[in-house]
């Protein structure tokens, strides 16, 4: 665009779309060439509003925004334009902001002098845009504002004239959404402007349970933080650099990984406390009893791999059957970070966190959800090794290395599955075993999503012979074939009213 500028391009000649060239700059929302015009002086402020929008018959730069352009855009154009844009918004725009924007954007315009009173007028009816009711799709400015936790825009609007929350019992009051939104401020703020609890409050103390939860959270959040510190030690990271990450990943427009983080937490009753024993017990015998009829001694050991070894439990029984070395691999800094600091515990059931708060579906009790988990049920040998980063590539220089390897719940991680198929082959010694169970749910967008039979023929075309396994870890899949169907729970609550299992595949091929 510079380049053309400085050849005498005319912003507002008229394109063969009868619109100017401006025009289109500004219809495609590019808000960091709008920046640039405006700040070598090329347009002014009063140019964005004068520009023809064909789409639509839209008339100006504010109704344009609001209709097609998005919450980023909005918020973006308001740093450019300040209070201009709301003051070229028509009417039908301004009640449309109301329907199609986020609270953080709609807070932008009432800052911005946008009016908390609006009314639609069309030749049919006139529709009153009502603040003072709510309903859970979040239809209303109120209801909006509440439904996305957004506490400040909900100060915005109670603080206009008109505006407060309902003193009615219905289900769909203000307060019911707060609370379902788990937000314990939002909740004492309505009922500070006189919001009635309604039944669910005065039937199941609804307020106390958010409270307790609130307080539950922080609990866990001490633990993620005793985690990060650990592992900052560990990994001689100094504080201005973490310091310099998080700004770095608190611009708009970044998202936190929430899950990966409760997800890498929730494996420490998965494999580390005692509730987790029943699922251990599900997936971990059929791969021990292979292992330990593997002839070897402790002056000759095994060497086995454990790629996605995940918080490792499955490569610490491995330890413990004695005489094998045991190296487990996980690409999961999430997962590194959290078994380094559990390497680190000395003593047994030295933690406990509570697992279950960030879901309040399928449970029987509020105890239920609110109980805490202790972990380790046992503490981590120093014997097993991890090695972190990717299976494809830190294992470059270990071809021929592993008598053994062992995929759990591994396989279909894989973006590319031969991939993982031509390195496990590579890294066995001739003669090596490969032990399998897992499902086939692929992620992390893979390039090949194979059925089970094809990845049997594609293992066999490798060079993997399969060998015969006993029929207690499950039947055979397909007729024919090696594979046998195991049904394993899966990161499931024992005590919950809903259930997560696989029919897992389990099987041994041998490298010919």
């Amino acid at each position: 665009m510079k380049r053309y500028l400085e050849w005498g391009l005319n912003l507002r000649h008229s394109t063969h779309r009868r619109c100017s060239v401006l025009g289109l700059i500004m219809s495609i929302w590019n808000t960091t060439m709008s920046e640039y015009l405006l700040d070598n002086k090329r347009i002014k402020k009063e140019d964005m509003f004068t520009i023809a929008w064909l789409a639509e018959d839209i008339e100006t730069l504010g109704s344009a925004v609001v209709l097609k352009a998005g919450d980023y855009n909005v918020s973006r154009f308001v740093d450019m334009t300040g209070t201009d844009l709301v003051a070229s918004l028509n009417k039908s725009s301004m009640f449309q902001a109301f329907r199609r924007l986020s609270t953080r954007s709609l807070k932008r315009l009432i800052d911005g002098g946008l009016p908390a009173t609006i009314k639609e007028e069309n030749s049919e009816n006139t529709n009153v845009y009502t603040y003072n009711k709510a309903n859970v799709k979040g239809k209303t400015a109120l209801g909006k504002a509440i439904a996305l936790r957004a506490i400040d825009s909900v100060r915005t609007l109670l603080n206009e004239e008109g505006v407060s929350p309902p003193l009615s019992g219905t289900y769909l009051s203000p307060s019911y959404i707060a609370t379902s939104s788990l937000h314990v401020e939002m909740v004492q703020l309505l009922l500070k402007r006189g919001a009635d609890p309604n039944r669910v409050e005065s039937t199941v103390k609804y307020t106390r349970k958010l409270n307790t939860v609130d307080h539950l959270f922080e609990s866990n959040e001490r633990l993620a933080h005793d985690i990060v510190k650990h592992g900052m030690g560990f990994y001689n990271i100094p504080q201005r650099e973490l310091d310099e990450f998080i700004k770095q990943n608190e611009k708009p427009g970044i998202n936190t990984d929430r899950t990966s983080v409760s997800q890498a937490m929730k494996h420490f009753v998965r494999d580390w406390a005692d509730e987790g024993h029943d699922e251990r017990q599900k997936a971990f015998p059929c791969v021990l009893g292979t292992l330990a009829n593997m002839s070897r001694t402790v002056e000759q050991p095994l060497r086995v791999l454990l790629p996605g070894g995940g918080l490792g439990r499955l490569a610490h029984e491995v330890d413990g059957l004695g005489g094998f070395e045991v190296t487990m691999n996980e690409w999961s800094m999430y997962m590194n970070l959290a078994y380094r600091y559990l390497a680190g515990r000395s003593d047994t059931n030295s933690n406990s966190f509570h697992p279950y708060i960030d879901w309040w579906s399928h449970h029987a009790t509020t105890a239920d959800l609110q109980r805490s988990v202790s972990f380790p049920n046992r503490l981590a040998s120093r014997s097993v090794v991890l090695v972190e980063g990717d299976f494809t590539t830190v294992f470059a220089e270990d071809t021929g290395k592993y008598d053994v390897i062992v995929t759990l719940f591994f396989i279909d991680t894989a973006r590319n599955l031969v991939s993982y198929l031509e390195n496990i082959h590579r890294l066995l010694r001739p003669g090596g075993q490969w032990v399998n169970l897992g499902p086939l749910l692929y992620g992390s967008a893979p390039f090949l999503q194979l059925s089970l039979d094809e990845i049997l023929a594609l293992s066999e075309d490798i060079g993997f012979v399969f060998q015969e396994t006993d029929a207690s870890c499950g039947d055979i899949t397909i007729p024919g074939m090696a594979a046998r169907g195991k049904e394993v729970a899966y990161a499931q609550n024992e005590k919950g009213l809903s259930k997560n299992a696989y029919q897992a595949q389990f099987w041994v091929a041998k490298k010919s």
